[in-house]
């Protein structure tokens, strides 16, 4: 392994893909740039005649505006308006309860991958605690998680557009969006990450401008034009907490949970840098206090601001916030600014998907051609496969009567996919524990509350799915997903088999065998 102890924060060469697993990676000089990580001259696969690599040239500002971007995501800006028409100012609860218990699904994540720092990402450990089955299925679920919230994204970006041109077809804006991200993930990873790193800032500088304009209006007693007085007697004046009773506030769980997708690419990434004992727990330990900001003030000040009756659930409430208190300006640009999130989420994912497809073709789990990589290291052919999907959101823009309901159906498929990968999360963290008792012993970054504490999130989980089945829009997509399974599960029969896919699994699981004391994390964070 190379040496982690210097705080360089660049990563310049070649590494391996999130997602890709059953592939050992050798140790590799990290300052080294050689002509082809530097994206110099290749083959047709971009490989130079030797196997074909990534060049990841993301500096530590990226990787943490990243980070923090994607606890911000399309179900804040879109989603919260539903939730608030059926939970009402319970719905801060609703928030807070999903955002406390994905915190232990993360720890447990950090854990796993300090354990071993050959693990690249969740699907590694799968794939060598429960097998390779569990590798292929988390490996294409997450793809597939990515490519259903993207089809959110485009959905969501043709609603924010039609603020402005009303009278527009939605296909003109879906169509325009998915060629927008095909574009900004052409060129090279180090682009990618710059807009990904201006989307970031300008998702996180607009809710702390909403906070700040909010409680300003609150603390000047603001009256709208339609007499409603901005305080913060406004989360308990009409009704109490919970106006909508105990049914209200379980339906308020069926998007909000929506908006946490994602979170855990906050580990994956942060594992990636040169430093993963320092970087990932301050990542994964932050989660609790951006979830406090971003979610939780951010929906207090707009009730606050807005009584939350007044909110209309097939809008953005951050729109509606200034559209109700007579600013029609500030509404335009908060539309903008939530429209590129819509973009920003979109664009994460697409970048997600390309690398996940990428990372499964080198494995033989995808068709071959999907491991070409342009003279530039970009997987292309992975980024065209992956926006071909997404053209399923403009016929989805046309399969309901309203974009919220749209919205409702891929949401809840999405949310379903990823509660499958975070339940594999916790399912390796039972395996680890029982395989690996002497790891969990002298790990110095464990998931507070054990074994314990992973079987209450499993009936969280459970209480979720129970929640979705209660509104006929999330139920239909709940019947839906498991044909999902039943498709990979047919794929797996087939592969599983292959003398080949054999032969790679025992050489992963030779590479990740007997990790020395510079592969396990010792850290403090």
């Amino acid at each position: 392994m190379p040496d982690l102890s210097n705080g360089a924060d660049t990563l310049t060469a070649p590494a391996v893909p999130t997602g890709a697993r059953l592939s050992h990676v050798p140790d590799v000089d990290l300052a080294a740039r050689t002509p082809a990580a530097e994206g110099g001259s290749g083959g047709a696969d971009g490989s130079n005649g030797d196997s074909p690599h990534l060049a990841r040239s993301l500096s530590n500002r990226h990787i943490q505006l990243i980070a923090i971007g994607g606890a911000i995501g399309t179900g804040l800006f879109m989603g919260s308006g539903k939730t608030i028409s059926l939970a009402g100012p319970s719905v801060i609860f609703v928030y807070m309860i999903i955002g406390f218990m994905l915190f232990f699904v993360m720890r447990a994540m950090g854990e796993l991958l300090l354990s071993n720092l050959n693990y690249k990402s969740f699907t590694d450990f799968a794939a060598d605690l429960l097998g390779p089955w569990a590798g292929f299925f988390t490996g294409w679920t997450y793809w597939f998680c990515w490519i259903v919230t993207g089809i959110a994204d485009i959905v969501a970006i043709a609603g924010y557009v039609t603020y402005w041109w009303a009278d527009l077809p939605l296909w003109i804006p879906g169509v325009a969006a998915i060629t927008l991200l095909l574009g900004l993930n052409l060129p090279t990873v180090k682009a990618f990450g710059e807009t990904e790193f201006w989307f970031a800032l300008v998702k996180i500088v607009a809710i702390v401008t909403l906070i700040i304009v909010g409680v300003v209006m609150v603390f000047s007693s603001f009256t709208a034009p339609d007499g409603a007085r901005a305080s913060f007697t406004n989360l308990w004046n009409d009704g109490g907490m919970f106006p909508t009773g105990v049914m209200g506030f379980v339906a308020g769980f069926q998007i909000a949970v929506f908006a946490f997708v994602g979170l855990e690419l906050v580990g994956t990434t942060a594992a990636e840098t040169k430093n993963p004992e320092r970087t990932l727990p301050r990542a994964i330990n932050s989660i609790p206090i951006r979830i406090m900001l971003f979610y939780v003030g951010a929906l207090v000040v707009i009730m606050a601001v807005t009584p939350w009756r007044d909110v209309v659930a097939d809008t953005s409430p951050f729109v509606g916030m200034f559209s109700l208190a007579g600013l029609g300006i500030a509404a335009s640009v908060i539309n903008f600014v939530v429209l590129t999130s819509a973009a920003s989420s979109a664009n994460s994912g697409m970048y997600s998907t390309s690398r996940m497809i990428y990372g499964l073709a080198l494995e033989g789990d995808a068709p071959s051609r999907l491991r070409r990589l342009t003279r530039r290291k970009v997987p292309a052919s992975a980024l065209v496969f992956s926006c071909v999907f997404l053209l399923g959101g403009v016929a989805l823009l046309y399969a309901g009567t309203s974009i919220m309901e749209a919205f409702t159906v891929v949401t809840t498929i999405s949310a379903l996919l990823f509660m499958f990968v975070w339940t594999m999360i916790l399912v390796s963290y039972l395996a680890y524990r029982k395989k690996h008792p002497e790891r969990h012993a002298r790990s110095t970054f464990r998931l507070p509350g054990g074994v314990a504490m992973v079987w209450v999130v499993f009936a969280f989980f459970g209480f979720l799915i129970w929640a979705l089945t209660q509104e006929a829009d999330t139920l239909r997509a709940l019947l839906v997903t498991p044909v999902w399974f039943v498709v990979l599960g047919i794929a797996w029969a087939v592969l599983r088999r292959r003398p080949h896919h054999v032969a790679r699994y025992e050489a992963f699981r030779r590479s990740l065998e007997e990790p020395s004391d510079a592969d396990v994390a010792t850290t403090r964070p």
